[in-house]
Order: C-alpha cells, then structure tokens, then sequence
C-alpha cells in the first residue's frame, strides 16, 4: 500500500417536557390514552439516539496531508488491524492529529450493520446460536428477513467536557418522568463499529479514559443502574491524540495504546508550503479538494479491504517471531502488550504489501511505533530494590540455619 503524498433516581427538570405532560392531561381522549400518558407510552423516543455524535462534515482528505508518513501508516496498519489495539498521536498542536483522525472516514471500507437497537446480527447466531439475538431478532432470522445492512464507518468524537454516563450511558431522565427506569446508550455504544477518536485524551478524567480503554479491549462492556442492567458491543478503531506540553499520561493508560507515533511539525520548507497552499485551497472548497484525491482516496479503500481480507491468512514465521521477542527481552519491556502490538502490527504491514508471510522488514518498520515509550526505570529500579532485599533475607536465613546446625544435639 502506498501512501505517499499523491446514579439514583431523580425527577427531571425540563419545562418543556413538563409543560407537553400538562397540555397532554387537557386533551385525553380516552381511558386508554390517559393511561398511555401516565405510563409513558407516548413519549417520542429519546433525543441523541440514530446519528447522534456521529460527524458529519466533509473531512479534509487523508491522502491530501503533507509529510507525516508514520503518523499516516500508523492509522493505517490500525485500520487493518484493530487488534494492534488503537493509536496514540503525541505532538504540540497545529501538527495535523486531528485532521488525520477525522479523515480516516474517507478510507474505512463498509460494514454490515446491524438493524436492531441491541446489535444484534447473523454472526451473533453463526457463533453462538439463536439464544445470542434478541426475541425480534430471532424471529426476523426465522423468517428469512435480514439483520443488518451496510453502511458508512462513522467518525465519532467524544467531547472534552464528557461525563462518565455520557461515555457508558445511564439513566433515561425522560422515562424517569413517568416513574420509568431504562437506560439510554452511550457515546461508547454508538461507536460500535465505527471510529472513536479522543482527542487530547490526557485532558480527560481518570475514570473514562479506563472505561474507552475497557471496552476497547473488550469488545463489549455492561451498564447497571441500580437493578437494571445492558450491555452494549463497543468495537471500534480507537485513535487518541494529546499534547505533552499540558501534561502526561498515566503509565498504566499508556500502556493501553498500541502504537505511538511521535507528531512533529513539518521540517522542510517546501512541505510547509505545500501544505499551505492546500489548506488554503480546502477551505475555500472543501468538495473539489476532495473531488481531487477521490479516485485515489477509492484505490486506498479498495486497498485496505483487500488487506484486511488477507489479514487471516498472515503467518509469523519462527525465525521473525525469535528476533521480535529478543528485542523486546533486551529493552527488557514487562508489558505482554509490546509482543501483541509488534507482531499485530508486522501482519498487518505484510498484509498492506498483499504477503501472507511477514519479514524482517515489516518487523523493522512497525517497531519504533510499538516499542517506544513502553520502558519503565522506576519499574526497574524498584524491581532490582526488591531484589536486593531478597537477597538479603536468603543471606539472613542461611546464616541463621547454618547456626541452627550447629547448636543442634
């Protein structure tokens, strides 16, 4: 593949839905009506479900993007492969992490989506039978009626200001109007098979960065809300990005990303320039900057789905997969998830330049992205600490049973 430039339950206060009750208590009309208005039936269904925190603009092209070449492989080989298990972006702002993230729509290939509110589709019955799809679902299957459908990869982006229910979904505030309990999905549920991209995700608190991350490795995650529960698919291409200048983060987080890639500003004068002249030409008319690199922005898609089609069959052959884990032992990194990301991400590489068996200089390619930064000095400095002491409580303890011996009848 080239790419090469080319919580309890508390009433609502919305005086709007308040004032729609009141006006609805004047106009029953029967018996029944009144007792679908009290029950709830009549609500309109919840505001944000559908399209919602789905971006809809016209992204600047990603083949477009000056320079950045292990920024743009990066989301690539991750496009691939989501097993390499997301991309952090690390550089100072104006660099081009966001506007890389947010073309990604250009280049996914479609999916098959499911028609059901809980996901559920033929594969889930394939794998695990008809206990595994929902009631409407099973019967819909039976009747020979489709599950899903295909459809566009989505761009969702999770705001700054996000809260924890926001991010895994909680209660509906517009049931719990009518003494009602269900649970409304979150930005994590929406972003099923899509992209999530999290920008500066060093800025985010604690608790949502382990839930994205959770459900990143997971797949799936699960909301309870006092006696109710859901669980929701959550598979999706993960893409963060932050700016080390306003802080860092935690090591146990970071070492949650796959790859990371080091986001500098365009060194060369004739790249800048490029890169001027081209931003400057998007917003004028973001549709012809687009309809330039389209029959390319197609190849690459078509390229990518071919890859992720060969993916399955791409083989680490021994002698690869020795030198691999070697390096790993020399920078004595503790963390399993360098061998996931390195090997991930050499098959994914492989699979781009249309080879079922990966080589020496897939592994040197992707390495500098999957190893960098996952060294700990303070982990070895305590480890060797701990050591010490060991080896001074074996030294106490011998010294203590070889007097026992001699003081022994």
């Amino acid at each position: 593949m080239d790419i090469s430039e080319s919580s309890p339950l508390e009433p609502m206060k919305d005086e709007p839905l308040l004032q729609e009750q009141h006006q609805a208590q004047h106009n029953v009309r029967s018996l029944k009506h009144l007792i679908d208005i009290v029950t709830g039936r009549t609500l309109a269904p919840a505001e944000g479900e559908g399209e919602s925190g789905f971006a809809e603009n016209l992204p600047y092209p990603f083949l477009a993007i000056v320079g950045q070449m292990e920024m743009k492989l990066a989301l690539l080989l991750n496009l691939i492969n989501p097993s390499i298990g997301g991309v952090l972006l690390l550089g100072p702002r104006g660099t081009g992490k966001s506007t890389a993230a947010r073309a990604l729509v250009h280049l996914t290939p479609q999916i098959k989506r499911s028609l059901c509110y809980y996901g559920c589709s033929e594969r889930d019955i394939e794998e695990q039978g008809m206990d595994a799809v929902c009631p409407d679902c099973a019967k819909r299957f039976a009747e020979g009626l489709p599950l899903t459908h295909q459809d566009d990869v989505k761009l969702v982006e999770l705001p700054l200001n996000a809260e924890i229910e926001d991010v895994v979904g909680g209660l509906d505030e517009r049931a719990a109007i009518h003494q009602r309990m269900r649970l409304r999905r979150g930005i994590l549920s929406y972003a099923d098979q899509n992209t999530l991209y999290v920008d500066e995700v060093n800025l985010l608190k604690d608790e949502i960065v382990n839930a994205i991350l959770d459900a990143a490795a997971m797949g799936i995650y699960t909301v309870r809300r006092g006696p109710i529960s859901a669980t929701y698919n959550a598979r999706f291409n993960l893409i963060g990005s932050m700016n080390p200048e306003e802080g860092y983060l935690r090591p146990q987080i970071m070492d949650r990303f796959g790859l990371r890639i080091m986001v500098n500003g365009l060194q060369e004068a004739k790249q800048r320039w490029e890169a001027y002249q081209r931003v400057i030409a998007y917003k004028q008319s973001p549709a012809r900057i687009i309809t330039a690199f389209a029959e390319d922005t197609i190849t690459a898609r078509e390229e990518i789905q071919r890859a992720r089609e060969l993916l399955p069959e791409v083989v680490i052959p021994d002698g690869i997969a020795n030198l691999g884990l070697t390096l790993i032992h020399e920078l004595k990194i503790a963390s399993l998830r360098a061998e996931i990301t390195l090997f991930e991400a050499a098959r994914a590489h492989a699979a781009a330049d249309e080879r079922r068996v990966v080589v020496i200089e897939d592994l040197l390619t992707v390495a500098p992205m999957a190893l960098r930064m996952r060294q700990s000095t303070q982990m070895d400095a305590w480890f060797n600490q701990q050591h010490q002491t060991d080896q001074e409580l074996a030294g106490h303890l011998s010294r203590l049973m070889a007097e026992g011996e001699d003081t022994s009848p």
